[in-house]
């Protein structure tokens, strides 16, 4: 029966394209280029998977980084702790900017405006030239010298649109009535943006923080100029550091560690994935939790 009703439904379908052809041209573009991007990104994630998984040996994974093992762990810790340096930075900054702008901030208001188009325009911004602005700012002004504190500081600042918007977006889309209902019961304001409005609009903010996440792992320009090249553990956040990102682009440029840095190429991807499942894994959890409040 249900079969019967498919391919019933398929030849309406056939029937409606033969009537408007412009529709089944953007059927077929939708599909060559759903195709096509797919394929593309198979084709990398392949490519990547097949040069660098060959050469992940336990050399690479060394606590101690020398010039024969070239080891990656330390530039993999470092990554860790420089991107939860600047997610402490930039995540507040960026979640509390967007509950006054959209919950606190009256209509019209112009410095809600001001942040909005400089929001937008610092996300268009090249990181190369955050990185010159790190150096020059961060490290020279500044006297935070080549150290993890400078590089999280300037990624900081070039995530911080994101996670900006991303809230803000999130905030926006949560029902009028689940202000309405809690001012209904009693609830302040404050209570009502931190038990209400924050719990379900948890995964478009968590989508904005994993988009940072992966430009955070995956910037070189701008941590080359204020973090450092350093590749050991730091002793604390005024030392320099190198991130995967900022390791590989190293091992490939020097031209004698090729098979190394698709090696390392490997654990970012990896890494990255592992971060977003993650981040689903908690998205879920909160909002779950959030409805049976």
């Amino acid at each position: 029966m249900e079969q019967a009703i498919n391919v019933q439904s398929f030849g309406q379908k056939a029937k409606s394209y033969l009537h408007h052809p412009g529709s089944l041209v953007v059927l077929l573009l939708t599909v060559i280029a759903a195709c096509f991007t797919v394929g593309i990104l198979v084709f990398l994630v392949g490519y990547i998977l097949i040069k660098g998984v060959p050469f992940l040996t336990p050399d690479l994974f060394q606590m101690t980084y020398n010039s024969d093992n070239v080891s990656m762990l330390p530039a993999l810790i470092n990554t860790v702790l420089l991107t939860l340096l600047a997610l402490l930075i930039a995540g507040p900054l960026g979640i509390f900017a967007a509950i006054y702008m959209v919950e606190y901030a009256s209509k019209g208001n112009k410095i809600v405006g001001i942040v909005r188009v400089t929001a937008e325009t610092l996300s268009g911004i090249p990181s190369i030239v955050y990185g010159l602005f790190g150096s020059l700012f961060f490290v020279t002004f500044l006297h935070l010298q080549l150290s993890m504190l400078s590089g999280a500081l300037t990624v900081a600042i070039m995530v911080l649109p994101t996670i900006l918007r991303t809230t803000e977006e999130a905030l926006l889309a949560v029902p009028s009535s689940y202000r309405e209902g809690s001012f209904g019961l009693g609830a302040g304001k404050l209570r009502t943006v931190f038990r209400i409005v924050l719990p379900s609009a948890v995964p478009g903010i968590l989508s904005g923080i994993i988009l940072s996440v992966g430009r955070i792992v995956g910037e070189t320009a701008a941590l080359i100029y204020t973090a450092g090249t350093m590749a050991k553990l730091p002793n604390n956040i005024f030392s320099s550091t190198r991130t995967l990102s900022v390791h590989m682009y190293m091992l490939s440029g020097e031209g004698f560690h090729t098979d190394q840095a698709f090696a390392t190429a490997v654990v970012l991807l990896l890494m990255v994935i592992v971060i977003n499942a993650l981040s689903n894994v908690v998205a879920r959890g909160l909002t779950a939790k959030g409805v049976r409040q």
